[in-house]
């Protein structure tokens, strides 16, 4: 479907000092422009100048300059850049066209060094380049959250089943306690008439017996509250273990728990600050390297280009003489004469270079990565040392306050019981061989009453238990519904986000095949993506991950299909399929929305047939295309698109 083009407008790029353009002003309209030239011709640095314009860091400052800048104008708007070498790196200022130039250096500035192309090329694990424009990470920071709150309500709800468990006893002794009592006003009944009976028969003094009557509730009482200081002193005790067990299992814990060394997480902090630099600035090596090495491709295959039109010229008797003299090469740094052969082997020790250079940045990734790991696990344990220590204060400091009452307690049960021993005795000195029946009754209803009243308070304090765990449980249902609910939002943003990577692959797949058909090759079928879970290590774990892996269908000489691997293809066969997969991230992340140009470079790989088609099929979705081709491929493109010759 045609996509509206963004602008209008002409434009107009305006370039100093970038890769090999000293200083260059070339206007272009909107559509198709190709840039048509031979080698060396600085149209790579053209398309490099747009790129940093609209927002790229992949540019190459000229060899011999310390700053470049570039100006583009679309109508009435300007979009600038400036660079400046800075150490082994290179600093950029400016206000391009582009916010956020990821998904473009992606998937719409499609050079020889285009990362998604070059992917493909390394066989890759393609997840990461399909994945990056689409930001999930929000989504996953909602997942952990969502998965603490589940683990407090699974945890909330275990606790509750241990209070259910805890409910059939307390009913169980609920009903024995009411038993109990009524036992106990039943036998305290019939005291009391014994005791009404015996006073009727026995002729004492009214003072005496109401002085000793006093002393006996006064024992009684004495003894109601030792027995209620022994009762709150045991449960304290009760108190005083567990929470020691509880102590004991966090002491565990926390001696469990690794070592964070003292300052190890500032010193990966610096390491990780540090590896990064280094990788920015082999990252930066590795772009100035590419540009050298593309710059002197395109003058040793330019001087070979001269070397043989030059032939066309020349007399039947001096063709061997001029073939001889093709093996020297005229330096253009310096000017003298050099061998091809030296010139060669200087471009493979360049090559050499950068593919260690790329070695290297793949390596401090990994490195970074391994850090960034050791980090995290440093900081989860410290978390939780700091969670267990903040727990072991709060129960030093309730075992305190629970020693300090038991020792009240113990004093309070030693004045009781001296208080008690003094009432006795003198209850003991208001007996005599008279009314020692009738105190004896005195005493035992006195002792009925203090059971009572012990049962009855026990009964109490059984009823508030039950009555709390019945309120809690009460709540246990609707517990119950939020966890089942955030469990199910858990699975849905988790199914979310396994939709997104499903959407992602399948339409990277739907455009494969459509740009994959407009190139029509006999042998290659199809190019797909699967999406499969794989054991992969990170940092000092193996985790599972998803994965995101190419596969390609060929067709053998006798007609059969057959899966075959990136491995196996031909080196023009990986640049096909990496800008195929390129130009699908294009359209399946659709950055014509957010940006009008797309490049293109470095298709000699397609013949010009393939090229005009693909071009076409691009105009459709992009305000310019620009696009740099040999003389030979350009003119197999509509003469309407317009041309630039000159740099």
């Amino acid at each position: 479907m045609e996509i509206e083009q963004v602008t209008d407008h002409d434009a107009t790029l305006r370039a100093e000092n970038i890769g090999g353009i000293e200083e260059t002003t070339v206007s272009f309209t909107p559509g198709v422009t190709v840039l048509v030239g031979r080698n060396a011709t600085n149209r790579t640095s053209f398309l490099q100048a747009v790129m940093a314009a609209l927002g790229s860091e992949n540019v190459a400052v000229k060899g011999d300059a310390d700053e470049a800048a570039v100006e583009l104008s679309i109508g009435d708007e300007t979009y600038t850049r400036q660079f400046r070498r800075r150490g082994d790196g290179i600093a950029s200022s400016g206000e391009p066209y582009l916010d956020d130039p990821d998904p473009a250096d992606l998937f719409a500035f499609l050079l020889e060094s285009n990362e998604a192309r070059r992917a493909v090329a390394a066989n890759a694990d393609l997840r990461e380049v399909i994945m990056r424009p689409v930001d999930v990470d929000d989504i996953r920071a909602e997942i952990d959250g969502l998965v603490e709150r589940r683990d407090a309500l699974v945890s909330e709800l275990d606790e509750l089943d241990s209070l259910k468990r805890k409910l059939p006893p307390l009913e169980e002794k609920r009903r024995d306690l009411r038993s109990q009592i009524e036992d106990k006003k039943a036998e305290l009944r019939a005291k009391q008439d014994e005791l009404a009976a015996a006073d009727a028969t026995v002729d004492e003094s009214r003072d005496e017996a109401s002085e000793l009557d006093e002393k006996l509730d006064e024992l009684g009482s004495k003894r109601s509250a030792l027995d209620d200081a022994r009762y709150e002193l045991e449960t304290e005790q009760e108190s005083l273990e567990a929470i020691t067990r509880d102590q004991r299992e966090l002491e565990r814990e926390l001696a469990d728990l690794p070592d964070v060394p003292d300052g190890r997480i500032d010193e990966i902090e610096s390491e990780i600050r540090q590896l990064r630099d280094e990788k920015q600035r082999v990252t930066s090596r590795v772009n100035e390297l590419q540009g050298v090495i593309g710059f002197n491709e395109e003058m040793l295959d330019d001087a070979e280009s001269a070397a043989f039109d030059d032939l066309g010229d020349a007399d039947d008797d001096d063709v061997t003489g001029q073939l001889l003299a093709a093996d020297d090469v005229t330096c253009w740094t310096c000017g003298s004469s050099v061998e091809r052969e030296q010139i060669e082997a200087t471009l493979d020790q360049l090559r050499d270079r950068s593919q260690t250079a790329v070695g290297r940045a793949k390596d401090l990734e990994d490195e970074i990565a391994e850090l960034e790991a050791e980090k995290r696990d440093y900081e989860q344990s410290r978390r939780e040392r700091d969670r267990l220590e903040d727990r072991l204060s709060a129960i030093e400091r309730e075992q305190g306050e629970i020693e300090a009452r038991i020792e009240d307690l113990r004093e309070r049960r030693e004045t009781l019981i001296d208080e008690i021993e003094a009432i006795q005795a003198e209850v003991e000195e208001l007996e005599d061989d008279d009314a020692s029946a009738v105190l004896d009754l005195h005493k035992a209803v006195n002792e009925l009453e203090y059971e009572l009243g012990k049962l009855e308070n026990d009964l109490e304090r059984v009823d508030s238990n039950v009555t709390e765990i019945e309120d809690r449980l009460a709540d246990q249902d609707e517990i119950e519904r939020e966890r089942e609910a955030v469990s199910d939002e858990i699975e849905s943003l988790r199914t979310k986000i396994e939709r997104i990577e499903e959407s992602a692959v399948e339409q990277f797949n739907d455009h494969m095949d459509t740009v994959l058909a407009l190139l029509d090759y006999d042998n290659l079928d199809r190019i797909w993506i699967e999406r499969v879970q794989r054991d992969v290590r990170e940092g000092r774990r193996t985790v599972t991950k998803t994965v995101f892996e190419l596969h390609v269908i060929r067709t053998s000489a006798s007609g059969t299909a057959y899966e075959d691997t990136v491995d196996h293809l031909s080196e023009s066969e990986r640049e096909v399929t990496g800008l195929v997969f390129a130009l699908a991230g294009y359209l399946a992340h659709e950055v014509y929305e957010a940006l009008p140009f797309v490049v293109l470079d470095s298709l000699e790989a397609i013949d010009s047939e393939r090229i005009a088609t693909l071009v076409e099929y691009l105009d459709d979705y992009t305000g310019y295309l620009l696009v740099a081709l040999l003389p030979e491929d350009a003119a197999a493109l509509s003469d309407e698109y317009e041309r630039i010759t000159d740099i």
